[in-house]
């Protein structure tokens, strides 16, 4: 991208998700996928392998935690702000299985000032499995190089 030009909010949302997954091992390493990037919004995939079941045979609540903060993480810092989770909380409604492929998409609830706030809904087959809530804190610092207003959403 040239970042000399002004990039749209969609353009920076995916160059701030490039700049992040390059250095984002543990989603990498857990087969995840980003499957959209929007501002404030980002919808990410994993499939559930053996590794990821437990001793009911289920997939671990951990895992599924995992990527709805990974979508979380990749919606709140679609801004070119470096931006950390401060806290989140998950409801499972439904058992994720060997095999499903997860599905969860993230959206921008609420951002102002350091503060936002995000829901995640996790599918499987359109169906929600788990609904995540997460409160983002800004930490300072841009994912683009060239950090002044120019690159900052216009």
């Amino acid at each position: 991208m040239n970042l000399k030009a002004t990039p749209s909010s969609d353009d920076l949302a995916r160059a701030c998700a490039d700049a992040m997954w390059s250095e984002d091992n543990a989603s990498k390493g857990l087969g995840m996928e980003i499957a959209e990037i929007k501002p404030g919004q980002a919808i990410m995939t994993m499939t559930v392998k053996p590794h990821m079941v437990n001793g009911q045979r289920i997939a671990h609540g951990g895992f599924i935690f995992t990527l709805a903060d990974s979508a979380f993480a990749f919606a709140c810092n679609s801004h070119n702000e470096r931006t950390v989770a401060a806290q989140g909380d998950i409801t499972f409604i439904r058992p994720g299985k060997l095999g499903d492929v997860l599905v969860a998409t993230a959206r921008e609830i609420s951002r102002s000032g350091r503060s936002g706030i995000y829901d995640v809904s996790v599918t499987v087959d359109g169906v929600v499995i788990a609904e995540f809530r997460g409160h983002s804190r800004t930490i300072g610092g841009a994912w683009l190089p060239a950090a002044d207003n120019s690159i900052k959403q216009k």
